[in-house]
């Protein structure tokens, strides 16, 4: 997709290197917690082998960025929408629930500041970096097919590993300092517990987001890269019959210095955010979830309120 840019003059007109600041400062921030922010309950949920997922959502993210107070740039507010094209299967590795996905976002939405007395905008649309998920259940879910799994119980503690991977896919053009994607390579290995108590279920997953090198950073000769990011979520959710729960989201993360052509690391992030979830289902293979977050702290970084719907239909194997 092209990227549409527009820049547009508030009294006085916004100088060149001001927008390059200004967005500068804020792709930094955004793009580098884009992992840890997303507050996904149940990850790690039995489901038998043989399961397919499809899904689609949309989301929209507002508010703004804290920088560090030496930067002197301020009102820094952004409105970004992101629509997504996600796929699944269930299947038995080792004897053990496994779990793979892929989804490939299309992001736009405007971002504006001011430096001083000057004041500007700039928009983006276009696609942002595929996204892929390996997970495994590692204690307290077998694989099951249809049969054996409606026939077990699921009480039992579950221990489980996930790799995701984002891919240096995606809108980028090294001429431009503000991009949908980040020409980079992003990991993040995660280790996440799952105990459910009769109608409750509890959550909490611990990662470590690693990121490799841009080498081809704005203006084209420059590279970009950025320490670890850890992060901890955790979730609460009660169930009020098959299909439908709610739950309590929350998670921190913190780290994630960047550094400039091989130099010192700034604006390191210590943040936390909240939401709750909401799963409705639509007949026996289809649902509706609505999700709602917002940042608490933040000692740098974005500070968005997201609000999230997506639908999911399932298909099992018959066997």
């Amino acid at each position: 997709m092209t990227a549409v840019l527009a820049v547009r003059a508030c009294q006085p007109a916004l100088p060149d290197f001001v927008v390059r600041l200004l967005i500068g400062f804020f792709v930094c921030f955004s793009t580098s917690s884009m992992f840890p922010q997303q507050l996904e309950p149940r990850a790690y949920s039995p489901s038998p082998v043989g399961t397919s997922f499809l899904a689609v959502g949309f989301t929209r993210s507002s508010g703004g960025a804290i920088f560090d107070p030496t930067v002197p740039v301020t009102d820094v507010q952004a409105t970004l929408y992101s629509s997504f094209v996600g796929i699944g299967r269930t299947f038995g590795l080792f004897g053990r629930q496994s779990l793979i996905n892929a989804a490939l976002p299309y992001v736009w939405g405007d971002v504006s500041g001011t430096v001083g007395e000057q004041s500007g905008s700039i928009s983006r649309s276009g696609l942002a970096a595929a996204h892929f998920r390996f997970a495994f259940n590692i204690l307290g879910s077998p694989a099951l097919k249809p049969r054996e799994f409606a026939a077990a119980k699921h009480d039992k503690f579950i221990l489980a590993a996930s790799l995701s991977v984002d891919t240096p896919t995606g809108q980028y053009n090294s001429a431009k300092l503000i991009n949908l994607a980040t020409n980079r390579w992003a990991f993040r290995p995660e280790i996440g517990f799952s105990k459910p108590i009769k109608k409750l279920n509890f959550d909490l997953y611990t990662a470590a987001s690693l990121f490799t090198t841009n080498e081809a950073y704005f203006p084209g000769d420059s590279t970009r890269s950025q320490d670890l990011l850890a992060s901890i979520q955790a979730h609460l959710s009660y169930t009020v019959r098959r299909g439908l729960w709610v739950a309590f989201d929350s998670t921190w993360y913190g780290g994630g210095a960047v550094h400039l052509n091989n130099g010192p690391g700034k604006s390191r992030q210590s943040n936390t955010r909240v939401g709750g979830t909401l799963s409705l289902p639509i007949g026996k293979v289809q649902s509706i979830k609505v999700a709602y977050s917002s940042g608490v702290t933040a000692r740098a970084g974005t500070a968005f309120k997201t609000v999230g719907v997506s639908w999911q239909c399932i298909r099992l194997d018959r066997h």
